[in-house]
């Protein structure tokens, strides 16, 4: 493991694997290196590229700040110290509330070529309900009072898991992790437009490199809706969907467009 230091002093721990031009994968909610798609798909991607797994702050083994109260600005200064790590030119893909960080590091920073992205969760029109405005400081509250575990509870709920699903997943082994990352949560939810209206025009007018924003045939329509808008607003982006894919995105379907949009 190898370790970078972000703008305020937090370690951001990562790993990086293969040979060829820098991709860095950018995880979503609760994932870290040890826990999520990256590493299947660092897999995939390995003999084409140097690909870097990273946990983001306050997961695996990356440095937990004191208060669980960060700004989206901390999280894409944590990537800005990976890029330069990498070389200062990158490739990068965001899945989930990844996409949505990989966009605003994409707005904001020098040396990402290309980017992917996908299924950011946002919700941009009256297909889907609104995320409560209250939403995040019931996190936090939940946070604040040492039950991480029942952030995770409302945001499986939040993300359409059934009641008994969660809990089963409560019984099984598989809880403890979750609950281990349950104080990162709010961080995701504040890199989300999801308000229910358009996105601004603009929105992210910086990010002028290539981008490839994806979503998956079998996806509920307001992602899909949600994706196409990213395409729409974004100054060079291709809009594709996976067919047969949902949110729990297969490394093996996602690698080879990969390959081929990073190496053209």
């Amino acid at each position: 493991m190898n370790t970078v230091t972000s703008a305020d002093g937090t370690r951001i721990a990562y790993e990086k694997m293969g040979e060829g031009p820098a991709v860095i994968l950018v995880d979503g909610a609760l994932c870290h290196r040890e826990f999520g798609p990256a590493r299947p798909l660092a897999e995939q991607l390995k003999d084409h590229f140097t690909v870097y797994i990273y946990d983001r702050r306050g997961r695996g083994g990356s440095d937990n700040p004191p208060s669980s109260v960060e700004s989206p600005q901390r999280e894409v200064e944590d990537l800005e110290a990976l890029i330069k790590e990498a070389g200062a030119s990158v490739r990068v893909y965001g899945i989930s509330s990844g996409a949505a960080l990989a966009l605003e590091a994409a707005d904001r920073l020098p040396g990402i070529e290309k980017l992917a992205v996908y299924e950011a969760p946002f919700v941009v029109d009256d297909s889907k309900p609104p995320i409560p405005a209250e939403y995040v400081a019931g996190l936090e509250a939940s946070i604040a009072a040492g039950k991480p575990g029942d952030a995770v509870k409302s945001f499986m709920k939040l993300v359409g898991a059934p009641g008994f699903a969660i809990v089963m997943m409560r019984l099984m082994p598989v809880w403890k992790k979750l609950a281990a990352v349950g104080h990162t949560l709010p961080n995701d939810l504040r890199l989300l437009h999801a308000d229910g209206t358009p996105l601004p025009a603009g929105r992210w007018s910086n990010a002028t490199q290539p981008t490839l924003a994806m979503d998956g045939g079998k996806s509920p329509q307001p992602m899909r809706n949600a994706m196409a808008a990213v395409a729409a607003t974004l100054p060079d982006a291709t809009y594709r969907t996976l067919p047969g894919q949902t949110h729990m995105l297969k490394a093996e379907a996602v690698a080879p467009i990969l390959i081929e949009f990073f190496q053209n």
